[in-house]
């Protein structure tokens, strides 16, 4: 199945690029038994996490039997729904916590700020000449801020039913994973696109995260966790693998 790059977990790797049937085919080496081979949106990055001791021609042989499929992942993103460059005016159509707004640009002499309407419609208020840029980083502001309102509530809960404690968490733009989780830090960060999806989705992530600090590793031991406390998180990252793309 088609997957983001759930996290990236601090430990000794390494990481090269290699070209298969004139596919470039990122390879991950690190402490790990088995082979794993994964295709990532929005562009259909490929990635192998390769055990240490498994050589590149190993590692082309995988890619070779698994073109077909490889190919086949490629096309469903290339598929899937992508919002478009957005130019921040009255009409466009934005995400929050999995709601569809339409933008609506209202001038003022006031701060730059984001307020919703009811369940459709986003207001932003700018000045008169407000750069693009600068109406889409209120837009992530409002984001971040939103965000940090959730996550705390979340944080305490699965803390507590985990029996983990993180040390600081964070959130930060991110082209390729929903989240990322340093053991030994002890710290976890989330993409700021998370604020654009179901609030489920964010807490999957944030389990996801979590369950890290128990298995550093995606083995049976990691999903069996999984499976226990979130039995549903299957389906929640079928529902982040098929929402609306972003290209900006």
């Amino acid at each position: 199945m088609p997957c983001w790059n759930w996290s990236s977990i601090s430990m000794n790797t390494e990481s090269r690029n290699i070209t298969v049937s004139g596919l470039t085919v990122e390879v991950v080496r690190k402490p790990i038994k088995n082979l794993h081979l994964g295709v990532y949106p929005p562009q259909g990055r490929i990635r192998v996490a390769a055990p240490l001791a498994v050589d590149d021609e190993a590692v082309r042989l995988a890619v070779v039997g698994k073109l077909g499929w490889i190919k086949r992942q490629r096309a469903k993103f290339q598929a899937q729904p992508r919002q478009s460059q957005r130019r921040m005016v009255s009409g466009e159509s934005h995400y929050f916590l999995g709601q569809r707004y339409r933008l609506r640009v209202h001038e003022t002499t006031g701060a730059l700020r984001i307020a919703l309407r009811g369940k459709a419609t986003m207001d932003l208020f700018a000045r008169p000449n407000t750069s693009t840029e600068r109406r889409t980083k209120v837009l992530h502001d409002f984001y971040r801020a939103e965000l940090r309102r959730l996550l705390p509530e979340l944080l305490e809960k699965w803390q507590a039913k985990l029996g983990v404690e993180v040390r600081t968490w964070g959130i930060k733009r991110m082209k390729t994973k929903w989240g990322t989780c340093n053991i030994e830090a002890r710290r976890i960060w989330l993409n700021l696109e998370l604020a654009k999806k179901p609030v489920q989705c964010l807490e999957y992530i944030l389990v996801h995260e979590l369950t890290h600090l128990l298995e550093r590793h995606h083995n049976e031991h990691f999903t069996g966790l999984l499976d226990r406390h979130l039995p549903q998180w299957r389906t929640l990252r079928e529902e982040l693998n098929g929402s609306v793309l972003t290209d900006y």
